[in-house]
């Protein structure tokens, strides 16, 4: 079965898909927006954009369609393109957000920087008025044995305690060590068991149905385990991301499941050009 990877989503893209027409500021209107949620845009497509000018890109966003951003850390993204955001304080950037009127609760920190400085990483999300601390893996082995299962479970969940006693939600994403296998079971399937549902959420990456992970199915099976989603369309037909409501996904199904799941908030995470094209069917979705 055809492997992609979140990186690799962002090179293919940009030339699968011919979009037509960006979305103008007057054209925005509040409609719709599945489940009542603002539109939410996660920020790593637009890194380059956000190393040279922060605010700029924050603001085209916005005009995009955009009512919602997810962050990523100045620290453990610092190569991506995201080191010229510590240049503000945690304060100073929420006043940012707040004046171009995007909503900001979310954002992705590595594990290595929560391993080396919790309490600091904490201390700049409550600064910046996040409510939710994702991480991409837990970084463990590409082929695991239980065990090794066991104590990244383990060290989340403490993570997920000292994260909890600050009002911070812990979220995992799925990549990598998530999408592994053990003993003929699914590792993410086991992470699901492992993690305590209190202490970390799941925030679920909708393009891996390229390897078989069909978000309706793993919000309606484990409901209230979830807390985000990272949206992107998804071509059967192509094997290919595509723009949102032009793929074959059944949208309203996932949203409805999403419910189930405990999803507070979604963003688009495609190339530009495809998350731009995006907004309108995602304005008018009706769940």
């Amino acid at each position: 079965m055809l492997v992609i990877s979140r990186r690799e989503f962002f090179k293919s893209a940009a030339t699968d898909a011919a979009v037509a027409g960006f979305i103008s500021a007057g054209a925005l209107e509040l409609r719709a927006n599945p489940l009542g949620m603002p539109i939410g845009c996660q920020t790593y497509p637009v890194r380059t954009m956000v190393a040279q000018d922060f605010p700029g890109t924050i603001k085209q966003l916005a005009e995009a369609g955009f009512q919602a951003i997810e962050l990523c850390s100045p620290v453990g993204y610092a190569d991506s393109g995201f080191s010229g955001i510590a240049k503000y304080k945690g304060a100073e950037l929420r006043r940012i957000l707040g004046d171009l009127g995007v909503k900001c609760e979310s954002s992705h920190f590595d594990m290595k920087e929560l391993r080396e400085n919790l309490a600091g990483r904490i201390a700049w999300a409550k600064d910046v008025g996040l409510t939710q601390m994702m991480v991409p893996s837990l970084d463990g082995p590409r082929n695991p044995t239980m065990d090794d299962v066991k104590r990244a479970a383990d060290e989340y969940n403490k993570i997920g305690e000292q994260s909890a006693k600050a009002g911070i939600q812990q979220g995992l994403h799925n990549e990598g060590f998530e999408l592994s296998m053990v003993d003929g079971k699914r590792t993410y399937d086991l992470l699901l068991d492992l993690l305590d549902p209190k202490l970390v959420k799941f925030q679920f990456q909708i393009s891996t149905i390229s390897r078989g992970y069909d978000a309706a199915e793993y919000f309606t099976k484990y409901p209230g385990h979830f807390v985000s989603m990272h949206v992107q369309g998804w071509s059967a037909r192509t094997k290919k991301i595509a723009v949102v409501g032009r793929d074959t996904l059944d949208w309203k199904k996932i949203f409805m499941a999403a419910k189930t799941g405990g999803i507070r908030n979604y963003f688009v995470e495609m190339n530009l050009d495809l998350m731009k094209a995006s907004v309108p069917y995602l304005r008018d979705l009706q769940v």
